[in-house]
């Protein structure tokens, strides 16, 4: 049963039976139909918002009590009403009050029986991205939840800013070589049975030359040349025309020749999205989870490496002749190189202060928007910035560890997705090594996961910044409000000095990051440190930051060669020994530092020693 049939029969039920559902989404309004001399201005404004956000479906003739909490059921549709209706096309313009004929969006209006009487259905389509925004009487509107809502001069300001950015957009480059003959009327008429889903709004065409019209007003053809669009998505031959735009080359990255799987592939570019995802799932590890009763599952979450590769096609710069790269490095990464790059504004860059800032800011507006909105329909893009947000949605949700982007050159980038836990064993140990200072910026409040995992976030993003690699600005907006206040307001986190209001930068409190006491180290011990070996050093430090910052305020030989091994490389099968062989060197290394008296055993915790630095160590000037 499609959507408004099941609507419409909820409505009669609770009119019937005089209960009450709410029926409104951010899609589905409900209005009662005005007298002959009613105020149509609500429905115009509904319209409106509909037009400027994602669509929806009017439904008009039922009145909806949200206070009262029922419906009712009026004088339902009469033709009276059709002025106002054939009106309404007329009624919208732009931001300089010029009328804009949205006739194409709103064509759809249905009358459907109701009880004993008819109702209107009013479907209507969104405006394309390039299109957008029109105003009602001098005001955009947009759908929030079940509401509408004056569009802000700041998002006014961006969307003007994108229509000029778009003007020439490459994506309606017209193919020279190409003509309407390399278009495939099946490929074209697939989709429209997709537009047809809901509710008929297309025609199938008979042949390309019937279907011209349609063509040239959803971008596939200017005059009577098929552009880049027309041929990413329903063009024949597609390679011979594009070139290296219609490709993705995928290979998995070992050093093993037996292992290395190369495959080339070149489609249109919803057969690129699913034979490179499929491409992917065959070469990632597929576990068993625990969770509902031991189901399979992949080391990358599936849905965010549809979404990521989705993207990379969706937003790559068309107008360069490069292929997509997706390279997997076993147990390590997947890295997704595209030719484009980020807009000047959307990079928050401050590389010359000492803490340096490389930043991205989450996006909705696409590249490529005809295209964007092609994908939309086939479920394919979402949208609304989610590219982003899915990233930083699975990274907080410990199904992987911190993505990052890294810049080729001017016009080519990698988005790179880690392996592994935002909140790994490092993070885990480092929480530990810091839990007395902790407890005590806490009031001995323990901290939350997801306050862990977002602390974790802003940590890494730290350290990665100054490794020029560029992560996604994590901010207030994006439903971690309460976890940033929390750790904002007990100074475990603050913004950046240059920070701004409308971005903020977060950071992490200074002692976590400065983890060198080599300064503190050799005022304790003199010249003898600066003779140590740097493993040594090393543990010296970790034992320091134990005795300053923890609760426990000791440490084992045991956790500080955890510590050392992971902050290099990744615990496996294959390194299982070099594990074991490293924690017997460090093991060695603390037998070393007691018996020259560096260290002490402060108390043993089932037959363990926990060590501290000795305060009282003298200086021998010949350590070993």
């Amino acid at each position: 049963m499609k959507l408004i049939d099941k609507i419409i029969q909820k409505l009669e039920s609770c009119i019937k039976q005089k209960t009450y559902e709410a029926l409104e989404t951010d899609i589905v309004e409900i209005k009662n139909i005005p007298g002959s001399d009613g105020d149509w201005k609500e429905i115009y404004k509904t319209i409106c918002a509909f037009l400027n956000t994602q669509g929806g479906i009017l439904i008009l003739g039922v009145k909806e009590d949200k206070e009262k909490r029922n419906y009712s059921f009026g004088s339902g549709y009469s033709e009276n009403i059709e002025p106002k209706i054939k009106e309404v096309a007329t009624l919208y313009t732009d931001e300089h009050n010029n009328k804009i004929d949205v006739s194409q969006y709103i064509s759809n209006f249905q009358i459907k029986d109701f009880l004993d009487r008819r109702i209107g259905v009013w479907y209507i389509e969104n405006l394309s991205e390039d299109a957008k925004f029109i105003f009602f009487n001098k005001v955009a509107w947009e759908r929030k939840i079940t509401g509408e809502h004056k569009i802000d001069e700041r998002k006014i300001e961006s969307q003007r800013d994108f229509k000029k950015e778009i003007e020439n957009s490459r994506e309606l480059k017209i193919v020279e070589q190409a003509s309407l003959s390399e278009i495939d009327i099946d490929k074209i008429n697939e989709f429209i049975s997709l537009l047809n889903k809901e509710i008929k709004i297309e025609s199938i065409k008979v042949d390309v030359f019937t279907a011209l019209p349609f063509l040239q007003r959803k971008g596939f053809v200017m005059g009577e040349k098929p552009t880049i669009l027309g041929m990413l998505v329903c063009g024949k031959y597609v390679n011979d025309f594009l070139g290296q735009r219609a490709q993705v080359d995928c290979f998995v990255d070992t050093p093993i020749q037996v292992a290395q799987d190369k495959k080339i592939i070149q489609d249109n570019v919803l057969q690129l999205m699913e034979r490179s995802l499929g491409y992917v799932m065959r070469n990632i590890q597929i576990g068993i989870s625990a969770e509902k009763g031991g189901i399979s599952k992949p080391e990358y979450p599936e849905g965010l490496i549809r979404e990521s590769i989705n993207n990379s096609l969706a937003h790559r710069d068309y107008s360069i002749n490069k292929f997509i790269i997706i390279a997997i490095k076993p147990n390590q990464y997947i890295e997704i190189r595209n030719p484009g790059s980020f807009k000047a504004e959307l990079v928050l860059e401050h590389i010359n202060h000492e803490i340096p800032i490389r930043r991205i800011i989450p996006n909705s507006k696409p590249k490529n928007p005809k295209l964007a909105d092609i994908l939309h329909i086939f479920d394919k893009w979402e949208g609304r910035g989610r590219g982003m947000a899915t990233l930083t949605n699975e990274a907080l949700a410990n199904s992987i560890d911190l993505p990052y982007y890294k810049f080729h050159s001017k016009e080519e980038m990698s988005l790179v997705i880690p392996r592994g836990k935002l909140l790994d064993n490092q993070m885990k140990w480092l929480f530990e090594s810091f839990s007395g200072l902790i407890m005590k910026l806490t009031d001995g409040e323990l901290l939350t996961e997801e306050q862990k995992l977002v602390f974790s976030y802003i940590y890494k993003s730290e350290e990665a910044n100054l490794n020029y690699r560029y992560t996604i600005l994590l901010t207030p907006d994006n439903n971690h409000l309460q976890a940033l206040s929390f750790l904002e307001r007990r100074k475990l986190i603050e913004k950046h000095p240059l920070s701004d209001s409308i971005h903020p930068v977060f950071l992490v409190r200074r002692e976590f990051i400065n983890l060198n006491y080599s300064t503190i180290l050799r005022n304790k011990f003199g010249r003898d440190y600066d003779s140590l070996p740097t493993k040594y050093k090393d543990v010296l430090k970790i034992v320091y930051q134990y005795n300053q910052y923890s609760i426990a305020q000791t440490v084992s030989a045991n956790e500080v060669g955890n510590i050392l091994f992971l902050r290099e490389q990744t615990l496996s099968e294959e390194n299982l020994r070099a594990f074991e062989n490293f924690k017997r060197t460090v093991r060695g290394v603390f037998n070393k530092l007691e018996a020259k008296k560096l260290v002490i055993v402060e108390k043993q915790e089932r037959g363990i020693n926990k060590y501290i630095l000795n305060d009282n160590y003298m200086t021998t000037l010949s350590i070993f």
